[in-house]
């Protein structure tokens, strides 16, 4: 779906992209980045907005240089900003830009109120858009961005603003543009939780240049740690430590859960085999404790963030850019 090869972008004090090269293939990617790691301006570049300063990209087999409009017409594209004119209703809205894709007047109709019922948007179709609730607009955001039925839709940011039980309805939604329409889709996210939970694939970007490529389950595969959790008695009244000590006592070292749910009543440990789940599920009933969970950790995205180097330190970044600038000064390109 997506090929980019050597891809950079250079502005006069930044490198957005740095030698980017990566491969997409169909279903649900996440594109993965700290703000500022090139995610919006390697969408700009692969809608053919945007020119790129060196390197190749394709789009459904076309060249982002040249072939910017056909891509354009079988793309949909959701930005991240408010782009939305607030005294028009969302259904002159999306049968505008579905005209604007190509469609005839009474297919642009038909196709802008299936889209908007799809979205869950159908009953308040014919409102002015300057009175929707940030979901709301969001979710017109993506009708326009399928309207015209895409081979391939980018998602950008798409969950900004929303509360916990809107970005749910936006992931479930996400998920279902593939499922139910064969639509394949590349989501932005800062936010790494929601694409390990929608995605297929995901692909991290760090200072423009790729961390990493890979599925979802090579991401979030699970790991040797045991998390255990337990109820307290009247005999423990901390049945947390009490398991703790016990676990230590057989020589088995354990830690708090840190970042998993349930943190500070939850134990750590390093499970050797089967025997070590033996040895936890005895120490719990000698205690009389209730066994709330006992399961295997599993991997995070985030977790790249940590554990691989960066591709360029920052002070040879900072070189880099000022290189950049000082070039594009001395060819009169600064802007």
């Amino acid at each position: 779906m997506i090929a980019t090869e050597s891809l950079s972008k250079r502005f006069p004090r930044v490198t957005a992209l740095d030698r980017l090269s990566m491969d997409i293939g169909p279903g649900v990617t996440g594109l993965v980045g700290a703000n500022g790691a090139g995610k919006s301006t390697l969408i700009k570049i692969l809608l053919g907005l945007s020119p790129a300063t060196e390197g190749r990209a394709a789009v459904l087999g076309l060249d982002v240089a040249t072939r910017g409009g056909e891509i354009r017409e079988r793309v949909g594209y959701m930005p991240e900003h408010d782009c939305l004119p607030p005294d028009v209703s969302a259904t002159e809205f999306v049968v505008h830009m579905a005209r604007m894709s190509g469609l005839p007047p009474t297919a642009a109709r038909e196709r802008t109120a299936d889209t908007l019922r799809h979205v869950g948007l159908y009953e308040e179709r014919y409102r002015p858009m300057g009175g929707y609730s940030t979901g709301m607009k969001q979710r017109v955001k993506l009708a326009q961005a399928l309207v015209h039925d895409p081979q391939l839709v980018f998602l950008d940011e798409p969950t900004n603003g929303l509360d916990p039980v809107g970005r749910d309805e936006m992931l479930g939604l996400i998920r279902r543009v593939h499922t139910d329409f064969g639509i394949s889709v590349l989501v932005t996210s800062h936010l790494l939780g929601e694409l390990e939970r929608t995605c297929d694939h995901v692909v991290v970007i760090d200072g423009g240049k790729l961390l990493r490529s890979s599925s979802t389950t090579d991401f979030t595969q699970t790991t040797t740690t045991l998390a255990v959790e337990v109820t307290d008695n009247d005999e423990h009244p901390d049945g947390t430590r009490a398991l703790r000590d016990a676990l230590q006592a057989r020589g088995i070292d354990t830690e708090t859960g840190g970042e998993l749910p349930g943190a500070g009543h939850t134990i750590l440990l390093t499970a050797e085999g089967e025997e070590t789940y033996d040895i936890v599920r005895d120490l719990v009933a000698d205690l009389g404790l209730g066994l709330v969970r006992m399961e295997q950790r599993r991997h995070h995205i985030a977790e790249v963030f940590k554990d691989e180097p960066r591709q360029e330190p920052e002070t040879e970044r900072a070189a880099a850019w000022a290189a950049t600038a000082a070039a594009q000064q001395k060819e009169g390109g600064a802007r």
